[in-house]
């Protein structure tokens, strides 16, 4: 396996790490409004769960434009970071296996194997910028009392210190079983990409596949999604444990909302996260191809 592994350092593997890190970037950066109506949708338990651009009128008008960018910044450093490991590491095992016959099931293991290592990894960066993100929301509480930080490095540091290094890796579980999204979204991506191989696809059919196998893995498993956002951010039920877990979190929840809750902001979720990793997958396919062109490198997809 020593030649094979050399592929995981490849120039290939590096162009696909850093093509995918820039297309994430772009992604959230265009649609960023809708994260922001998501995450206020499945934080805050007063907020009416109206459609997606009428949550961004009542934003707009409660707050101020700003609000739907806050958290920016700290989002796009730890997304940036996130698919580089995110791509790397999936692209890698795939040169590395490159000998074996490509199929779906085999990147849906390299996919999650990718999710686990990102997660492990990225986590605590994911943590600190959800409570960014969040900062601005009364959330039950006063705002002044709310955490705030200095960007992701501050917000690392306060939160190891005051509430423990083991704070850091909140909702990592549920992130866990969450691999399964980005796992089913890489492998539907791939196999219909393989599906219409010879095919000369442009920007607008790296988009439609990267629309379609986004809508399949986000709507599987948004009830996860929205369990892990309450773990990282902290959620505000006077009559559960601060320390609730993820099971302890999901049975109060149904119990309280019935499975309609499991589902609050899944519009602006789907709607989100389907535009921004349609766009991804646009902007890096891409710049993968034009950088390997411009090098003369074949590409290894």
């Amino acid at each position: 396996m020593g030649a094979h592994s050399k592929e995981l350092f490849s120039y290939n593997t590096l162009v696909h790490a850093l093509a995918g890190s820039l297309g994430s970037m772009v992604g959230m950066s265009t649609f960023f409004p809708l994260d922001t109506v998501r995450s206020r949708l499945q934080l805050e338990e007063n907020r009416e769960a109206k459609n997606t651009f009428a949550v961004l009128q009542d934003l707009v008008k409660e707050e101020g434009f700003i609000t739907l960018y806050r958290g920016i910044v700290p989002v796009l450093q730890s997304l940036c970071v996130s698919n580089f490991v995110y791509f790397y590491t999936f692209h890698g095992l795939k040169a590395m296996y490159s000998h074996y016959t490509q199929s779906a099931g085999r990147d849906l293991m390299f996919a999650s194997v990718a999710g686990v290592i990102n997660v492990l990894t990225t986590t605590p960066m994911w943590v600190v910028n959800t409570r960014l993100k969040m900062s601005g929301i009364g959330h039950g509480r006063s705002p002044s009392r709310l955490p705030r930080y200095n960007g992701i490095l501050d917000g690392l540091r306060r939160i190891s210190r005051e509430e423990g290094v083991g704070a850091l890796w909140n909702g990592t579980l549920p992130s866990l079983l969450l691999v399964i999204n980005p796992a089913l979204q890489m492998a539907v991506y791939e196999s219909i990409k393989r599906r219409l191989a010879g095919s000369e696809l442009n920007t607008l059919g790296y988009f439609m596949i990267g629309a379609v196998a986004k809508a399949i893995a986000t709507t599987l498993t948004y009830p996860l999604q929205l369990v892990q956002t309450r773990l990282r951010h902290g959620h505000n039920y006077r009559d559960l444990s601060p320390d609730a877990g993820m099971v302890e979190l999901t049975v109060y929840i149904l119990k309280k909302f019935g499975i309609a809750g499991l589902y609050k902001g899944m519009e602006a979720k789907v709607l989100q996260t389907v535009l921004t990793a349609a766009l991804m997958f646009a902007v890096y396919e891409k710049i993968a191809h034009f950088v390997f062109k411009i090098m003369m490198v074949q590409p290894r997809v």
